[in-house]
């Protein structure tokens, strides 16, 4: 037995009433031809419609029909996306028709008003591709549209369930289960008025050890009863796994692990799947969204620190995933990163959180080119679409779009490299002159490195205001600077950038000073970043710190971690490093510490002057290795690793003409900056030639 078949073994004992509404979806079951095809359930959130669905999901796999189940609250809401979640369980065709299972199937939709948008497609289309003893159960919490009424086809095909709270019985009987009975659950029981999750929480609260004091609580209950069961948790471990589970958007026994430790993890996951607060899902546990803001707001305001190093420990985890995946799975995983910090104060968020994770960005296609345009002329002008053609020529790649439920762009992205692009189309487009003039007027790029820019945000009803499409931009943002190892500059343009300092300049994303410019009267501002200086894992580290800090205030520029050092420059950080080897107190001066060669060399403790030195002596000797470089090394090593007191002195040493031993030295010192400045620039070690 695993823990998924006890943990619904644990909700089956403990499931009551909702008599009425079982026998009808028995009967529905029981029948060669079912009366109904969907049942329609609508009740106000905490009435217990997951846990209804529960046990519609047991009543179907016990008549030999494989229960398949959709959360809108975790699906995009389009056609597309549902399809592809019915695919995983059933024979869906791409181009329509008949849609089947291995057997009897029912589909079991929750949180229905999710897919509000998809209503009419689900009437119109989904359903009737259905077998025709399929029984199909959205419950939502509004009642189903007039639609579903008028439509004469669905008439007899519809049945609709109010869902209300317990009865009397009902709740006592939901006490008894919890072993709490007389009195005591005669208060409760008038207290929750029959709502099931209220009651759950009552319960709860008087089964660790406290029975609460009814006439005290506060108007809101829910709210209340969450605080006092959070009373009731002493131990540290349930603790952390309450933060987790209220920080992160899925919590999974994995990522409880990885926070908790693999024992106290995988108990964790059983003990929270157990709370009245929490709810199942294909995916893992999710907390009742009546619960998780108080949840967040208290253990924070409990234990400041220990919150902070919960939400470091959740934030290392999601983050490992987005490094290690790309293309859907990848954005998912960012949208989870940035879910973390919603609550946290002083981080301003100009994202639509209701709506968060429901939209990703995808590749433009041929045939929204046009619509893609018109979107940017509408919101920008006419001179706008026409760099954004000039660039959808030259860059199509850049070119992304955000989509409604009925496949329809709703916003556009677009993200060009500046590194590829021909002097024309620079010249051609104020906001990427303004880019490239920053960036080689502050720290000019060097070969290998890439500079870009996100040239246009776009939705189609509020320009850049919270939408679908700014939900987007930061994950195909931070998907490209995972994916770009060479990264210098990247520009965030925005329309109307005052009201953006703020908020950029906490993200270590300052306005680009001198680099504001006009089009058609609308005045833009670029954001910059160079990942030279602060790489981009140590810039979402340091986001996280000023996120997490408990005095925010508005931040300074943040102090360079790394510096990008032009090419003539790093050739005589590496000369002078050279003549400096057997002086640590030089070598510790040396810029060359704070390059990117530096960093990808040293352990967790940074880069030091026995580094540099040993980096310095590896890449002479990677010389040595190559029999046509056998007379550079030589010359190096007397020079500088076995150094003899002068020059003439190692060309003695050598049998060599001083003249001689001079070029050997001039020719190896170079051979040593190229192989080095290619590792900075590229990767790899420091002896690849």
């Amino acid at each position: 037995m695993t823990i998924d078949d006890a943990l619904a073994a644990r909700r089956r004992a403990r499931f009551v009433g909702r008599t009425a509404e079982r026998e009808l979806f028995g009967s529905a079951l029981d029948a060669a031809e079912p009366p109904f095809a969907a049942l329609f359930v609508h009740g106000p959130g905490g009435v217990g419609k997951t846990t209804l669905l529960d046990a519609f999901a047991d009543l179907a796999r016990a008549a030999g029909v494989h229960p398949v189940r959709i959360d809108a609250r975790q699906v995009h809401p389009s056609p597309g996306a549902v399809l592809e979640v019915l695919s995983a369980y059933l024979d869906v065709p791409r181009r329509g028709g008949p849609i089947a299972g291995p057997g009897r199937f029912t589909l079991l939709v929750d949180s229905y008003e999710g897919f509000a948008t998809l209503d009419r497609w689900f009437r119109d289309a989904l359903l009737p591709r259905l077998p025709g003893d399929t029984v199909t159960v959205l419950a939502g919490r509004a009642a189903p549209a007039p639609e579903w009424r008028s439509d004469l086809a669905w008439t007899d095909l519809l049945r609709v369930v109010s869902l209300r709270g317990w009865a009397g019985e009902e709740s006592r009987s939901f006490l008894r289960g919890r072993g709490i009975g007389g009195a005591v659950a005669e208060r409760l029981a008038d207290t929750a008025h029959g709502h099931p999750l209220t009651l759950a929480l009552l319960a709860d609260v008087v089964a660790r050890g406290g029975e609460p004091r009814l006439e005290a609580l506060a108007p809101d209950l829910i709210a209340e009863l969450v605080r006092r069961m959070v009373d009731t948790v002493p131990d540290a471990t349930q603790r952390a796994a309450l933060a987790v589970c209220a920080l992160a958007r899925v919590t999974t026994e994995p990522l409880l692990q990885a926070v908790l430790g693999a024992s106290d993890g995988a108990r964790a996951f059983g003990w929270l799947a157990g709370l009245a607060v929490v709810d199942g899902h294909p995916d893992g546990l999710i907390p009742h969204e009546l619960a998780r803001e108080v949840l967040d707001v208290e253990l924070r305001r409990r234990d400041g620190e220990g919150y902070r190093r919960t939400f470091r420990a959740t934030r290392a985890h999601v983050h490992a995933q987005a490094r290690a995946e790309r293309g859907r799975v990848q954005q998912d995983a960012l949208f989870d990163e940035k879910f973390l910090f919603r609550n946290l104060p002083g981080i301003l968020s100009p994202v639509d959180w209701p709506d968060w994770g429901r939209h990703h960005p995808q590749p433009i296609r041929p045939e929204e080119h046009s619509r893609a345009i018109g979107l940017i002329g509408a919101a920008e002008g006419v001179e706008a679409a026409a760099v954004a053609r000039r660039w959808l020529a030259a860059q199509p790649d850049g070119f992304h779009v955000v989509r409604r439920a009925d496949a329809t762009v709703r916003g556009v992205l677009v993200r060009i490299d500046l590194t590829r692009a021909s002097p024309d189309d620079l010249a051609a487009d104020p906001g990427a002159s303004a880019a490239w003039r920053h960036c080689r007027a502050h720290a000019p790029v060097r070969a290998g490195e890439s500079v870009t820019q996100t040239r246009f945000v776009v939705d189609a009803e509020v320009h850049q205001g919270p939408s679908p499409t700014m939900n987007a931009a930061p994950v195909l943002t931070i998907a490209h600077y995972l994916a770009t190892p060479r990264l210098a500059w990247d520009y965030l343009t925005l329309a109307e950038p005052d009201r953006w300092d703020e908020y950029f300049a906490i993200a270590d994303l300052p306005r680009a000073v001198g680099a504001d410019f006009t089009l058609e009267g609308l005045r833009f501002g670029l954001f910059a970043h160079d990942f030279r200086r602060v790489p981009v894992d140590s810039w979402l580290e340091l986001v996280t710190e000023r996120a997490l800090a408990r005095d925010f205030a508005f931040p300074p520029p943040a102090e360079p971690l790394l510096l990008p050092l032009a090419e003539d420059e790093f050739a005589a950080a590496v000369r002078q490093g050279l003549r400096d080897l057997d002086r640590p107190d030089l070598l510790a001066r040396n810029p060359l510490l704070r390059t990117r060669l530096l960093a990808e060399s040293s352990d967790e403790t940074g880069p030091d002057a026995a580094a540099l030195a040993t980096l310095l002596r590896e890449a002479v000797a990677s010389l040595s290795t190559d029999a046509g470089d056998d007379k550079l090394f030589r010359a190096l090593d007397r020079t500088f690793l076995r150094r003899c007191s002068t020059q003439e002195a190692a060309a003695r040493m050598l049998g060599l003409p001083f003249s001689t031993y001079r070029r050997h030295l001039v020719s190896g010192t170079r051979r040593v900056v190229d192989r080095l400045w290619d590792r900075e620039i590229h990767g790899g070690p420091a002896g690849i030639g």
